[in-house]
């Protein structure tokens, strides 16, 4: 075992934050229990090669508490992680990146607070032997339990074990977690989905997540050997294995429905990953949840759908994908969190207000909400109409209006354009798209209006074609012209069926994305279009104005080259009349707040 640099002391954990009712929220926390004090400064860490049920050898790292570089004796509860990014391994500029120090997943400075923490490369990624059959298949699924169960027999280990990640880390976590391990007591998991589909192929159409390449061999091979492989021998054998791994991108473009059988794994590839499948094992096996996200972050949707369909815990925070929330303390509510699952300390965390999110734009003592009630549920929807200027003259592609009076008929049609910026390596989020297709612009608002929840819009339209990919965008302008998108949706046109959801959707419509549900368009004939756009909690300020964009494509489509068209198809879209076109924004009355901690 080799001992680490001793770390400064992290703060001990003292969370403020303000209810919706503009109570501060030094009150809600007044009774807390004190947190336990740190009492190591150091951890030492060890890596070695643990097998899988089937033999396969998959690489560890653990770190535990110790004095003077020494480990201590004492058994402690286990904080696990499951990577397919490489747990320990050098950067380009020879620097060691270890996920087992991570500030972003609140795991640096575990250990001096009495937790040993493990990282594991996943089957054929990292340092692991093994090929990777299918992303976070249940080969994987299995692997992390047996991990779970063999970390909680070493005599350092108190039994029970947590698993935290986000992004990739917290999929593997969730999918453990199905599996039920007998010595799994709770997870903390971020950004992720419970249903890979409806996911990676949002609305039918595949973009950003899962279908960049995949990593060359060549990272892997800069991986730091485990302990024993003094000369890299084992992990040179081990990633020649990782050559055989199936690769992602054509794995989720190869499966356009979600009845789809791969060709890669030789079944419906999408239910044995969505979590959805295996709700009944997680509900049973009695491991508490906690789910986070942010706003700017498409998984959020999803994060927000588990916490209502699982139960558990839930943050959501501002910012972009897996960055801990600025101004909260991360690392402190993740250690009360593990203190109270695997140590059994009552620090009153399961007696707090179970959801705790953030309001973009609001005053300052009021962005934090902490509520026993999910964002958006019971807020009621207003609808807000598209419409052009005058009905019969000519208008350009950005100059419509969005009002909530019903407008008179109309129509407004645009070609597609495929020319919407270059693609991004992790393109998270979207920049404005009003140039690129239709837009509709609200009038001034007179008062400030807090949206909390998920808009759904509901287009009545025709394409030039048997099918087509629709976006939608629901954008914030402030009085200068600068927007910002708030968000965003997509649906292929052919797959517009609604369906009833094997989960909780929060009122958001479910399409099943399966091919007996496929309904070809017509071309030139109108039909209705409804999906729900990515969730927000955000005041618009008053003097700020509304605007939704409808285009054809989107930028962080990765095979948008591929699937262009040339004509490009031409959208036409209906306004006013009997089946207009319109948003259903779920806006708080004029005055009120979200509902607080005492619902």
């Amino acid at each position: 075992m080799s001992p680490l640099v001793t770390r400064p002391i992290i703060a001990l954990f003292c969370l403020m934050l303000a209810s919706a009712a503009g109570a501060e929220s030094a009150a809600v926390g007044a009774n807390k229990p004190p947190v336990p004090e740190r009492v190591y400064s150091e951890a030492v860490r060890e890596s070695l090669y643990v097998p899988a049920r089937d033999g396969t050898k998959l690489a560890i790292n653990i770190y535990r508490p110790a004095v003077q570089g020494k480990a201590s004796a004492a058994p402690y509860p286990v904080v696990f992680a499951f990577t397919p990014y490489r747990a320990r391994f050098r950067a380009a500029n020879g620097s060691v990146v270890e996920t087992g120090l991570s500030e972003r997943l609140a795991l640096k400075g575990l250990t001096d607070y009495g937790y040993v923490v493990a990282v594991a490369d996943i089957r054929g990624k990292g340092a692991s032997f093994g090929a990777r059959r299918g992303f976070q298949d249940r080969t994987e699924a299995q692997d992390g339990r047996d991990l779970i169960e063999w970390l909680a027999r070493q005599t350092w280990s108190t039994g029970k074990v947590g698993m935290i990640g986000c992004s990739y880390l917290g999929g593997s976590t969730l999918q453990v977690a199905t599996t039920a391990p007998p010595s799994l007591k709770a997870i903390f998991v971020g950004a992720t989905d419970l249903d890979k589909y409806a996911f990676v192929r949002r609305g039918g159409i595949t973009a950003q997540f899962n279908t960049r390449p995949d990593e060359p061999l060549s990272d892997d091979l800069m991986s730091i050997p485990v302990d024993a492989d003094h000369d890299g021998t084992m992990l040179r054998a081990a990633v020649a294995e990782h050559a055989r791994n199936t690769p992602m991108a054509p794995l989720w473009y190869g499966m356009p429905y979600r009845d789809s059988v791969s060709e890669l794994t030789g079944n419906r590839f999408w239910e044995e990953a969505g979590p959805y499948t295996y709700l009944d094992a997680l509900k049973k096996s009695g491991i508490a949840t906690y789910f986070w996200g942010n706003w700017r972050d498409e998984p959020t949707e999803q994060v927000l759908q588990a916490a209502a369909t699982i139960g558990g815990k839930l943050l959501v925070g501002p910012g972009s994908h897996c960055v801990p929330p600025p101004g909260f303390d991360f690392a402190g509510e993740v250690r009360r969190y593990f203190d109270r699952y695997l140590k059994g300390i009552d620090n009153g965390i399961d007696r707090e207000p179970r959801y705790t999110y953030w309001i973009d734009n609001e005053a300052a003592g009021r962005a934090w909400v902490r509520s026993n009630t999910l964002p958006g549920v019971g807020v009621a929807s207003t609808a807000w109409y598209l419409s052009g200027v005058k009905s019969g003259s000519a208008r350009s592609v950005n100059d419509g209006t969005l009002s909530d009076r019903l407008p008179r008929n109309g129509a407004d049609s645009f070609t597609v354009n495929y020319d919407v910026g270059p693609l991004e390596a992790f393109a998270f989020w979207v920049e404005p798209m009003d140039d690129k297709g239709l837009s509709y612009t609200s009038p001034a608002l007179t008062s400030d209006t807090t949206m909390i929840g998920s808009p759904i819009i509901h287009l009545t339209l025709a394409v030039d074609r048997s099918d087509a990919n629709v976006f939608a965008y629901l954008e914030d302008v402030a009085p200068d012209g600068k927007a910002s998108v708030v968000s965003f949706g997509r649906l292929a046109a052919s797959l517009r069926k609604i369906s009833k959801a094997p989960y909780d959707t929060l009122g958001v419509p479910w399409h099943s994305g399966r091919s007996t549900d496929v309904v070809p368009l017509v071309p030139g004939q109108p039909v209705q279009l409804g999906f729900g756009l990515t969730p927000s909690a955000r005041v618009f300020k008053a003097g700020h104005r509304l605007r939704v964009t409808v285009t054809g494509a989107d930028p962080r489509q990765r095979n948008l080259q591929q699937i262009r068209q040339d004509p490009p198809p031409k959208f036409t879209l209906a306004l006013g009349g009997a089946k207009p076109s319109l948003i259903e924004l779920p806006l708080l009355p004029p005055g009120t707040l979200p509902s607080s901690a005492a619902d």
